[in-house]
């Protein structure tokens, strides 16, 4: 009832740390080489507009964003946003961690925050969280520690460092704050 053909390459092509395109680390595992870290606030009487001026302001909104869990992959390099962005080109599937939310409630302030803790031994990997809601003036620390308290727990590495990167506005229309760290592949 079905046929079967063989299908032939034709072009393709492998070489040191690259497979059909996508750069592998070692023993194949997919990971990303580079991480920056940007955030963003839109306002708008439309809540989806509003968001997509929130990552226009964060210089992301060109590329094909999908989120992903929170794991700072080891050896990944931190660069700057302007580095990272000479990386990318519009339309690209970029990978991030992103925290986001939006809210129509005028005079509330709300937060989107992202925090890393990243172990001193480049071999190891650290933890980033994502953290939204209303301030209570804590929210961006607040994201640090519970990052490192997550790389403790889950693999029992002592951070190096801390960091965050925190979107804060106060609602007028319908405002979306968000953070993401970005990675390079």
């Amino acid at each position: 009832m079905f046929e079967t053909s063989e299908l032939e390459l034709v072009g393709y092509k492998q070489s040191a740390g690259r497979v059909g395109g996508l750069n592998l680390a070692s023993e194949n595992r997919f990971l990303p080489k580079k991480v920056f870290f940007t955030s963003g606030v839109g306002k708008h009487r439309d809540a989806l507009v509003s968001f997509e001026l929130a990552l226009r302001d964060a210089g992301i909104e060109k590329f094909n964003l999908v989120t992903v869990s929170s794991i700072y992959p080891p050896g990944c390099e931190m660069i700057t946003k302007e580095e990272g962005l000479k990386e990318l080109h519009p339309g690209q599937i970029v990978f991030c961690v992103m925290s986001r939310m939006t809210s129509c409630e005028k005079g509330k302030r709300i937060f989107a925050s992202v925090g890393a803790a990243i172990p001193d031994t480049p071999t190891l990997n650290g933890y980033l969280t994502e953290y939204h809601g209303y301030c209570n003036g804590e929210e961006g620390k607040y994201a640090e520690e519970m990052a490192a308290y997550m790389l403790r727990t889950a693999f029992d590495i002592e951070p190096g460092k801390t960091l965050n990167i925190t979107a804060t506005a106060e609602v007028d229309e319908y405002t979306t704050v968000v953070a993401a760290a970005v990675f390079v592949i």
